[in-house]
């Protein structure tokens, strides 16, 4: 087993890529502890594998991520999943929907990081791995603004992290994919005017002809938690089905 004994911190482990990748973590030997503010979403991750130990928290209170923390004596792997995608334009994004972009996914990963590296510099090293997204300073979407430029700086963010702390033995990676089959993704395919046109839209945007499933990205995430990947750090991998290509 890859992560035998590990453990792994996923945020946004109560729905898609997170829960997959919860699960994959847990059958890879890790033991996990899955966090969000959805506590239906967690009990459900629980219900599939038992030994998965849940907390709800929201990940953008400061205090409350590092009072989480404090718990804890060890940290070998952190997966910052959490995340929303805003509509709009720079004239079209409320003011509110920025400040709630920005907090959940750019500061979660400030505060989440900021506790986690001191664990793992105690314990001889440690991975990162932060959800980015193809739409970043890899490329734009549109009506994406406030999301772009939240990924963007999740690139920034992970390259950071892991040219101050390679000597620490901590790598921090960022995975990037295009549109992902999500709960939330079919939310929104299901909210427009159009459901099966919306569909075909977002699949056509991957020259594979699909979304990506979640377990595909959480694969991805088991890799770069592991030591198969020992050499890989500062990366930003593109999982995107051609899409930016």
């Amino acid at each position: 087993m890859r992560l035998q004994d590990k453990t792994c911190i996923v945020t946004g482990a109560g729905a898609g890529i997170g829960f997959a990748t919860a699960c994959a973590f847990a059958a890879e030997g890790a033991q996990v502890i899955a966090l969000d503010r959805d506590v239906g979403g967690l009990e459900t991750l629980v219900a599939r594998h038992s030994t998965i130990r849940t907390q709800v928290l929201d990940v953008t209170d400061a205090d409350a991520v590092a009072t989480f923390f404090e718990s804890l004596d060890t940290a070998d792997v952190l997966f910052n999943c959490a995340g929303m995608v805003a509509a709009g334009d720079l004239l079209t994004c409320p003011q509110e929907d920025w400040a709630r972009t920005m907090a959940l996914n750019v500061s979660s990963l400030f505060y989440m990081c900021r506790s986690a590296v001191p664990l793992m510099i105690s314990g001889e090293g440690g991975t990162i791995i932060n959800m980015a997204s193809v739409i970043s300073s890899i490329g734009a979407a549109p009506d994406r603004f406030a999301y772009g430029t939240s990924k963007a700086a999740v690139i920034g963010l992970t390259k950071s992290i892991a040219l101050d702390y390679a000597a620490q033995n901590i790598r921090c990676n960022a995975i990037c994919p295009s549109a992902v089959e999500t709960p939330s993704m079919a939310a929104r395919i299901e909210a427009m005017d159009d459901p099966a046109a919306a569909r075909a839209v977002f699949e056509s945007r991957q020259p594979i002809g699909r979304m990506a499933t979640p377990e595909e990205i959480a694969e991805m995430v088991v890799y770069l938690a592991s030591d198969l990947s020992g050499c890989v750090t500062g990366s930003a991998l593109v999982m995107d089905g051609g899409a930016k290509l």
